[in-house]
């Protein structure tokens, strides 16, 4: 970067990166898991698929919430010359980094079904869920402290995932109007960027 400037990625948006490939996989996994009766039956399967959303969902919202804020408490102003990465950059580069885990992941996914139906692809929506929803409480964070959260790319691990990792030592911030993200991670309104 010029003039001894960062590359800085959203936290919000490298969380969010992974909800919704989870989510559609687990929902077509559990669509198509559905269909062979398994070795314990549809309805149990179902039943077991609905828990394993919940508890999926909830492990992950919460998961490492300590460690987000403690990086947060500790956001030191981002620099006249770092650089601010797009949303979609961003999204893309934890998509191509992660693609062979998730469809490893709807393979097991749709293996399993042949044991416990739909379970495993409700799991892994369960999991989509729990990150949209932990880049909802990065939102909140962000919105109520006025203050985007950032991390460096070259501390993110190659694949571009892990913003609360142990390679990160501390997080950048700017303002709510910086970049093309809102608070969340979610895309900027056009009528937000005029």
């Amino acid at each position: 970067m010029a003039r001894g400037g960062q590359g800085l990625a959203r936290v919000a948006v490298v969380v969010r990166a992974g909800a919704a490939p989870l989510w559609w996989f687990g929902v077509c996994a559990a669509g198509i898991g559905v269909l062979p009766p398994g070795v314990t039956g549809r309805r149990i399967g179902v039943l077991a698929g609905a828990a394993l959303f919940l508890v999926g969902a909830a492990v992950v919202a919460l998961a490492r919430r300590g460690r987000y804020a403690a990086l947060a408490r500790g956001t030191a102003r981002a620099g006249k010359y770092d650089v601010l990465q797009d949303r979609a950059v961003t999204v893309r580069n934890w998509r191509r980094g992660h693609r062979w885990w998730l469809l490893s992941a709807f393979a097991v996914a749709l293996g399993s079904s042949f044991a416990l139906p739909a379970a495993g692809g409700m799991l892994l929506a369960g999991l989509g869920t729990g990150l949209r929803l932990k880049a909802a409480w990065l939102g909140r964070r962000e919105h109520a402290e006025e203050t985007l959260l950032w991390v460096r790319v070259d501390w993110l691990d190659r694949r571009g995932g892990r913003p609360a990792g142990k390679n990160v030592k501390g997080l950048r911030g700017t303002g709510v109007a910086a970049g093309d993200a809102a608070p969340g991670g979610t895309r900027r309104r056009t009528a937000e960027l005029v």
